[in-house]
């Protein structure tokens, strides 16, 4: 059998709150306590906390039954990246002279990968005339929201890289992932045949006429 590109995790959590943290303070992969505010624990907390809404959109995938086979190739490839989140916040929680070789992080490999499915995705879709709201589906808003969180973690991670060595793949996996949250909140909707919602800067309040406007 061919070596595993990364090493299996060896953990046991046998308690869950340790009170280490009860000072503001958490510690990194290797061992160094920082403060929980410091731009690092940032970076990587928001990594988590898009994992987390990427695992809701996932969840809708698999309740759209209607559509199960098409939103499945989408619940797959969002199962795929929460465990690619999961690498990459494992790299962020690592110092660059603790990571081990054999550490999971963000390659090269994930950022292709993320590339062909835009790309893929993007061909069946009708060319874009307006800028989109989030909307039409639940599972359209959930990627959209999921999109928000991905573009302040790439912020994040940049911020990171002015003060400390940070992988450039990190920062480039995270800005391909919210491109492709965007095409893939485009394609649910297209395949759940529900109209996108299209941006009217008119429908603001202040672009009404007053014959449209209640009391």
């Amino acid at each position: 059998m061919p070596d595993k590109t990364f090493d299996d995790p060896r953990i046991a959590l046998n308690r869950i709150y340790t009170k280490g943290g009860d000072k503001g303070e958490t510690a990194l992969a290797g061992g160094q306590r920082v403060p929980k505010d410091s731009v690092r624990i940032e970076a990587y907390g928001t990594v988590d906390e898009l994992n987390a809404f990427i695992g809701l959109a996932c969840v809708t995938c698999g309740e759209e039954t209607a559509n199960a086979g098409r939103l499945g190739k989408l619940g797959h490839i969002l199962r795929r990246v929460q465990h690619e989140l999961f690498n990459l916040g494992s790299q962020l929680s690592t110092l660059p002279k603790d990571l081990h070789p054999k550490q999971a992080r963000i390659t090269p490999a994930e950022i292709e990968q993320l590339e062909r499915e835009i790309d893929a995705m993007n061909e069946e879709l009708p060319a874009l005339r307006s800028f989109v709201l989030p909307g039409g589906t639940r599972l359209n808003a959930e990627l959209h929201a999921a999109r928000t969180i991905c573009r302040r973690a790439e912020r994040l991670t940049v911020a990171l890289a002015r003060i400390e060595e940070t992988p450039p793949d990190a920062i480039r996996y995270l800005n391909r992932l919210s491109d492709a949250l965007f095409v893939w909140s485009r394609w649910a909707n297209h395949v759940l045949g529900v109209p996108e919602v299209l941006w009217e800067p008119n429908r603001a309040a202040s672009g009404q006429p007053a014959s449209d406007k209640k009391d």
